[in-house]
């Protein structure tokens, strides 16, 4: 296997290179000096667009004849989700190619001796790349992967010079040969966690086994390591207790040592008090959404903790803009686009919940698609309420997805979305055609308007269109 100690200038192709963790590590060793190629089944924004910038090449498809083009790889990284008869992968093993996953490249490559992993349920995303802004704003120059791209358009990966590294800590699979969370593979002396509440039943099937992948993580912090933990969920400060670790805690609970509280929202963002040993501090954040103060106050006893000054840390933190896709404005003016990955009903239901916080005189129109797994008959009942706060939906043409050819699932159309979610909202509408979708979005506004594009993919342009449209570059 190659080892972190051999130069770079090697080749490195990523098997699945547009997820969103994949093309954070190829990016940060394309800055290290590799070679970066790429595959994947599909690209989409703006993961796509991140890599073509950069110049990272990648291809459609899974060809091994492209793998090879100018020289076989040095080592291969294979995403999580590649079948085991990917025809890439098979050759890498034909030929004893040497490969990894991409937290085992993680743990190689990335992490330094102080190595904070952000875990959770939710919230991971954010925090880590609040912290990375906040420990980069202090000059301690960590490494880092963020699973996810952040707005001020930082890559989500890099190797710095700094003793710190900081890392999102998924608790899901390492790889189809590995079955080990990959925050198992990351070496914490620092853990922020965020919420443990059952998740992943594909993975864990019982609450119980993933309550076990979090006190595998615990096992690997050192005598000395620090635990910084939120008290607003039972099971986490229950799982510490069971451990016996001590930790510090943060939340909106009374008892936390770090607690947040005061919370206001306008179009401007977010502002609230952290109060620690009495000491009120007042921070002010450009993020929509109040669930941002939990990330947030997490953010800054981590850092407070270690030694960063709390007016740096306020500081850095007024200037971080939040990540890409979430709750992300894309326009502002007359009328104001939101993009956010929400691409189930519940997560759709929370950001609507919030957008009304914020915008309480506008009308919201929401473009909404969902996951694969949205889109199924048992997923029906979650659509009862989750659109009370949208004053008119449109569901687009859905995305083709993957299926698994082995266990095919039945999933609804567009059209029986719209009629689903029509039985208990009266406006909703179905436009097939993408351009149709933008015309009817950009001739039917008023002054005021929010319209919010809610789901996983990138809406196939229409946000750029629309947009443009809005702007008068048509």
């Amino acid at each position: 296997m190659t080892t972190a100690s051999q130069t770079s200038g090697q080749k490195v192709h990523f098997i699945g290179i547009c997820g969103v963790a994949m093309s954070a590590v190829a990016t940060a060793l394309w800055q290290k000096g590799y070679t970066v190629t790429g595959s994947d089944a599909g690209f989409f924004p703006p993961v796509s667009t991140h890599l073509t910038n950069l110049g990272i090449p990648y291809y459609a498809g899974f060809h091994p004849e492209k793998m090879i083009e100018g020289g076989v790889p040095d080592f291969v990284v294979v995403g999580n989700a590649t079948a085991t008869k990917n025809p890439e992968f098979l050759y890498v093993q034909e030929h004893n190619i040497p490969y990894k996953s991409y937290p085992e490249a993680m743990g190689e490559f990335l992490i330094q001796k102080n190595s904070i992993v952000v875990a959770g349920t939710y919230g991971k995303t954010t925090s880590s790349a609040l912290l990375t802004h906040i420990f980069r704003h202090a000059n301690l120059k960590p490494s880092y992967m963020i699973g996810g791209l952040m707005q001020n358009n930082l890559p989500s990966a890099h190797i710095d010079t700094g003793e710190w590294s900081i890392v999102e800590g998924d608790e899901y699979s390492t790889a189809k040969w590995d079955k080990r969370a990959k925050f198992m593979h990351y070496r914490p002396t620092h853990l922020l966690l965020t919420a443990v509440k059952w998740d992943h039943a594909d993975i864990y099937p019982t609450e119980e086994f993933y309550f076990n992948a979090f006190r595998e993580l615990l096992k690997l912090l050192p005598r000395n390591g620090q635990v910084i933990a939120c008290l607003d969920t039972e099971t986490l400060p229950n799982l510490l207790s069971e451990a016996d670790i001590p930790f510090t805690s943060y939340g909106k609970h009374d008892k936390a040592q770090y607690r947040y509280g005061n919370i206001s929202q306008s179009p401007k963002g977010i502002e609230f008090d952290i109060i620690y040993h009495g000491k009120i501090y007042k921070i002010e954040s450009p993020m929509l959404g109040m669930y941002n103060a939990e990330n947030i106050t997490g953010c800054f006893a981590l850092a407070h903790s270690i030694g960063i000054a709390p007016g740096d840390i306020s500081d850095a933190i007024k200037t971080f803009p939040g990540m890409k896709r979430r709750l992300e404005k894309r326009y502002e003016n007359d009328v104001t686009i939101i993009d956010d990955i929400a691409h189930s009903p519940e997560k759709a239901k929370s950001i609507l919940a919030n957008l009304k916080t914020i915008y309480p005189q506008s009308t919201i129109i929401t473009v909404f698609e969902p996951n694969t797994g949205n889109r199924t008959p048992q997923s029906k009942p979650a659509y009862g309420s989750a659109f009370k706060d949208a004053d008119e939906i449109i569901i687009p043409k859905l995305t083709k997805l993957k299926v698994d050819t082995a266990h095919p699932e039945k999933t609804f159309e567009g059209d029986e979305l719209a009629k689903t979610i029509r039985e208990s909202h009266a406006n909703v509408h179905y436009i097939e055609d993408d351009e149709k979708l933008v015309e009817y979005l950009v001739h039917n506004r008023k002054k005021g308007d929010v319209i919010a594009f809610l789901g996983s993919h990138g809406f196939r342009g229409m946000i750029e269109e629309t947009i443009k449209h809005l702007t008068g570059h048509n």
